[in-house]
């Protein structure tokens, strides 16, 4: 049998979680609009190099998105000292959509862990998996807008998160052309980086 106080308890958090979301903008707004501009345009330096436009060895474009990935990480921490310095009081809902947006960071990186190891044992046969990491990412995106909807109870994240879906299919139509780069960037900047400062702004303002 369940205990009735158990289950009054738990209604009445939900109650407050939803009234909460309601009331309090999402954060972590700077954080996705660093992750964003730093991939959006790390994506059109690989179109750059993948349309003819720069000639370089092959090899540039793992340490192009190393240098991202490495720029990305030195500018989180940043952000995440800065938030940890500047007090505040940090609700259930920021802790829930922190954790949504942390697992789906963890997700990417597991899934491109995995082709990496798919690559080792492939060679260029990989290079078709590769294609479809930006449809993936968008899949992830989708996720992480999709729980931050449901968690402040808003429809224009959840508006993100239906684009994010359908811009994955999109992406995946440009498969084997130079332009899925410069689309891939479009939906970095449309679908993270400016949603993530109208969210950054509106808790500031809050």
């Amino acid at each position: 049998m369940t205990d009735p106080n158990n289950d009054t308890a738990d209604i009445a958090w939900l109650r407050n979680l939803a009234a909460e979301g309601a009331a309090t903008p999402m954060g972590g707004g700077s954080i996705l609009m660093a992750a964003g501009l730093i991939f959006g345009v790390t994506s059109i330096a690989h179109w750059t190099v993948a349309s003819g436009l720069i000639d370089v060895e092959p090899q540039a474009f793992s340490l192009i998105w190393l240098v991202a990935t490495v720029v990305f990480l030195c500018t989180l921490a940043v952000l995440i000292l800065r938030k940890s310095g500047s007090g505040g009081v940090t609700t259930a809902v920021d802790r829930a959509t922190r954790a949504a947006w942390s697992a789906t960071g963890w997700g990417i990186f597991a899934m491109f862990a995995s082709i990496a190891v798919v690559s080792m044992q492939l060679g260029e046969s990989s290079l078709i998996i590769l294609s479809l990491a930006p449809s993936i990412i968008m899949v992830f995106y989708g996720l992480g807008w999709a729980v931050s909807a449901a968690m402040t109870r808003s429809k224009p994240l959840g508006g993100l998160a239906v684009a994010s879906f359908i811009a994955a299919p999109l992406l995946a139509l440009l498969t084997n052309q130079p332009a899925l780069y410069l689309g891939y960037a479009a939906c970095l900047f449309l679908l993270m980086a400016v949603p993530g400062f109208l969210l950054m702004r509106a808790a500031n303002r809050g």
